[in-house]
């Protein structure tokens, strides 16, 4: 008994310098990081067709060293097109990049890129967005799909290419798309929501430990890991996920309203091909061949907003996945 009660001071001492030493260096942390605040967001601008046309002058170059006709007519071709516009400009597509993860943590860059586009944005110019997800918590899904809506409302015509998934959560912002391309090997749908978590209240009691949870609100806790959960708390768990569920369906209705919404609303998924076929995309490719049919039309930009977190942001996120793991997720996901 002695050997676990020194073992347990020890452990004590050991969480309490762990702790001390987190305090200090959040202190340094943050004194450094308001520091380097004016530097740590910025807005990257890539044009897209110098790439394109460095990569066909290497070909050119490879292959016909004598002749560059093809490159001389492009660049003639594309100022002629220039003249078409008022203003002697190419309209302009923006590329932007979603990779979503459970929070959907890329939605802080995708709203400063949108508020970017939406500054400068011209007659004409449209936006592409490369989506990747499998979907994840529903606050963060639908503030990303928000941040699209905005480019609807301002009537710039929006793109998005799904090159591998876009499932749950990342249907939930391809549906708010003006045209959603999709690879045929893709992964399409899955429009359906779901909550768990475990419960050790089993184990608990088998080792005679009790386990309190006081709450006010009727409702405030329909479902707990360690307390002994009830058929009333987890049938009002339920009617929460159907609540979610018919708030995603009439999402989907309402920026795809010629979409069989109870056929494809069963939490399923689909290739792109099957996808196809129900009205889930409206076109069969890759983001690749979206951006080389139009770099002799369009002035391709890419944008992406970096902003490094802070040090004690990056301990918060650290601390708010450790709570999560020990407490179960407590958020229905799509």
């Amino acid at each position: 008994m002695e050997i676990l009660q020194d073992y347990a001071l020890f452990l004590a001492r050991v969480l309490t310098l762990v702790a001390a030493f987190a305090v200090v260096l959040g202190m340094i942390g943050g004194m450094a990081s308001r520091r380097r605040g004016r530097h740590r967001e910025q807005l990257e601008v890539e044009p897209l067709n110098r790439r394109y046309e460095a990569m066909s002058r290497r070909i050119q170059r490879g292959v016909e060293p004598r002749r560059r006709n093809l490159i001389q007519g492009f660049r003639q071709r594309r100022q002629a097109r220039r003249g078409q516009d008022g203003e002697g400009r190419l309209p302009r597509l923006f590329v932007l990049d979603f990779d979503g993860d459970i929070r959907a943590t890329a939605v802080e860059s995708l709203r400063q890129e949108v508020s970017a586009i939406l500054a400068s944005a011209r007659r004409d110019d449209e936006v592409l967005l490369r989506l990747e997800s499998p979907g994840g918590m529903v606050p963060g899904y639908g503030l990303a799909a928000s941040q699209l809506a905005r480019l609807r409302e301002a009537n710039i015509r929006l793109t998005v290419a799904v090159d591998r998934v876009a499932a749950s959560g990342g249907y939930l912002m391809a549906c708010v798309a003006d045209r959603i391309v999709a690879a045929p090997f893709s992964i399409i749908g899955s429009i359906g929501v779901v909550g768990q978590l475990p419960n050790f209240n089993g184990l608990l009691k088998r080792y005679d430990i009790d386990f309190e949870l006081h709450t006010a609100g009727e409702h405030k806790r329909d479902l707990t890991v360690f307390g002994e959960n009830t058929d009333e708390g987890r049938e009002h768990f339920r009617e929460s996920l159907q609540a979610v569920h018919d708030l995603f369906r009439g999402h989907i209705a309402r920026y795809r309203p010629r979409l069989d919404i109870d056929r494809v609303a069963t939490g399923e998924h689909w290739m792109g091909e099957r996808a196809l076929e129900l009205g889930l995309v409206d076109d069969l490719g890759t983001s690749d061949d979206l951006l080389l049919e139009r770099r002799e039309r369009m002035e391709l930009i890419s944008l992406s907003w970096h902003q490094a977190p802070s040090f004690s942001r990056r301990l918060s996120i650290v601390a708010e996945s450790l709570l999560t793991r020990l407490r179960g997720p407590s958020q229905a996901r799509m």
